[in-house]
């Protein structure tokens, strides 16, 4: 059975919702405030709530977040392919959400953010297995060239998806340029990919990504509530989203990528998993918090409606 082996950083998210943010010095009051187990923990938990096994190649640390970050992870049925970090806890990222839905982010790395070449020794994808990998993993100095060596030499049946983030916005730096050629699915929303191609709109974005990743890669370009687009061999689609009442997109994306590949992995067309992965972000935008994606009877609820 196919698995998703995410390469990513799990971290712990203080969430806290508010009207708007303060100007530089200022201050003011939010309207809640609570810590969520976040990053990488996002695309996991969705693809797990809908029925693909997943393992957690990344390291996690000792003290409160740790413990917050592992038992998150126990209680979804992820496996941690490591023990825990005993040097560092695990990072910490402050999510700030106004009332427009907009969300600000500060990020403290901790134990994720370290990766060494005998970490990732005993981690075996199957052929039919999905490989994720973040973005944010090649910013960070003490993971991303182990994390790089250990993708490169995977054999080229298994699938290595890549989800760029907001802080990936350029193909020349040296690592994109190793990792381009081994991108089977590429998955981002609109803005991240408008920044990485330089393009003015996302039809333009998808041809430019074609430009510096293989011809067959499977490009999915989040369109926020219009759905989104795929695109493979240059054929792009558009996929429809659904009318919801939005109250904090946080986890949407993340909740989009893991319902998607948990599609691929049981066997749907891309379209077809592209709209259950529309429903499940349409979903994740009405509920508050980080990890908010539905489990596969509320996808196929949603869907029946349409």
């Amino acid at each position: 059975m196919s698995r998703l082996l995410h390469s990513g950083q799990v971290i712990v998210d203080l969430v806290m919702s508010l009207d708007t943010l303060p100007a530089t010095g200022g201050d003011v009051l939010a309207n809640s405030a609570s810590f969520e187990a976040g990053g990488g923990f996002n695309v996991m938990a969705a693809a797990r709530r809908n029925g693909l096994p997943v393992v957690y190649l990344g390291r996690h640390g000792t003290g409160r977040f740790g413990d917050l970050a592992r038992a998150a992870m126990q209680a979804e049925g992820i496996e941690m392919a490591l023990a825990a970090s005993d040097d560092k806890d695990t990072g910490l990222c402050v999510s700030l959400t106004e009332a427009t839905t907009e969300r600000t982010f500060i990020s403290h790395i901790g134990a994720e953010g370290d990766l060494l070449a005998q970490d990732l020794a005993n981690a075996v994808p199957g052929d039919d297995d999905y490989v994720y990998v973040s973005g944010y993993s090649l910013l960070l100095e003490g993971k991303a060239q182990a994390l790089l060596d250990w993708l490169l030499a995977l054999p080229r049946q298994i699938t290595v998806v890549f989800d760029p983030g907001p802080l990936v916005k350029a193909p020349d730096s040296a690592l994109m340029v190793a990792l381009l050629p081994r991108i089977d699915i590429w998955t981002s929303n609109g803005p991240e990919a408008l920044a990485f191609t330089g393009a003015s709109d996302l039809a333009g974005a998808l041809l430019k990504l074609n430009e510096h990743l293989p011809a067959d890669t499977l490009l999915v370009v989040r369109d926020g509530p219009n759905g989104c687009w795929i695109s493979r061999n240059g054929q792009a689609e558009h996929v429809p989203g659904f009318k919801v009442k939005a109250v904090d997109s946080n986890g949407a994306g993340d909740a989009h990528a893991g319902v998607f590949i948990a599609g691929l992995a049981n066997g749907l067309a891309p379209a077809v998993a592209a709209r259950r992965a529309n429903a499940a972000a349409a979903l994740a935008v009405t509920r508050w918090g980080p990890a908010t994606s539905p489990g596969t009877a509320e996808v196929d609820a949603l869907l029946s409606e349409g």
